[in-house]
């Protein structure tokens, strides 16, 4: 019986994105990628990581999950100038953004329909669209 080496499936994950996986990266990246998928913002990230004991800084912490989302192992939601989260989930979806709290929860792409988009200018193409559905809570 072969035992599966600790952390394989976040380092096949990290080299199959053309990522060098060092350990800020592998560290990260199992924080972020074993368990569900999740949003997170670079702050709760850094939180976490401090509390598991690796010490990296939070521009390192932005850095990581900048190459990650450039690499396409992560997707990033930004809710308004300056507060972005970063998305595990990188498959066609949309979102619910509850103002007051700051929770970020997904809608699956088939439950919403965007019609009548214009026309994409000359040499672009639409990529995709991302649709964010801003909540209050009810005062109850």
């Amino acid at each position: 019986m072969t035992a599966e080496r600790p952390f394989k499936r976040v380092l096949d994950r990290l080299n199959g994105a053309g990522l060098r996986p060092t350990r800020q990266r592998l560290g990260l990246a199992r924080l972020l990628f074993e368990g569900c998928d999740r949003h997170v913002t670079a702050e709760q990230l850094h939180g976490e990581a401090l509390s598991a004991d690796l010490p990296v800084s939070l521009a390192t912490v932005y850095n990581t999950l900048n190459q990650f989302t450039a690499a396409g192992l992560l997707r990033e939601v930004v809710v308004e100038a300056g507060k972005s989260y970063f998305d595990t989930n990188t498959s066609d979806h949309h979102h619910f953004f509850v103002e007051s709290t700051g929770r970020l929860e997904d809608i699956p792409a088939d439950r919403l329909m965007v019609q009548n988009l214009p026309a994409a200018p000359a040499g672009t193409r639409v990529a995709r669209v991302d649709v964010i559905v801003r909540l209050i809570q009810d005062d109850c």
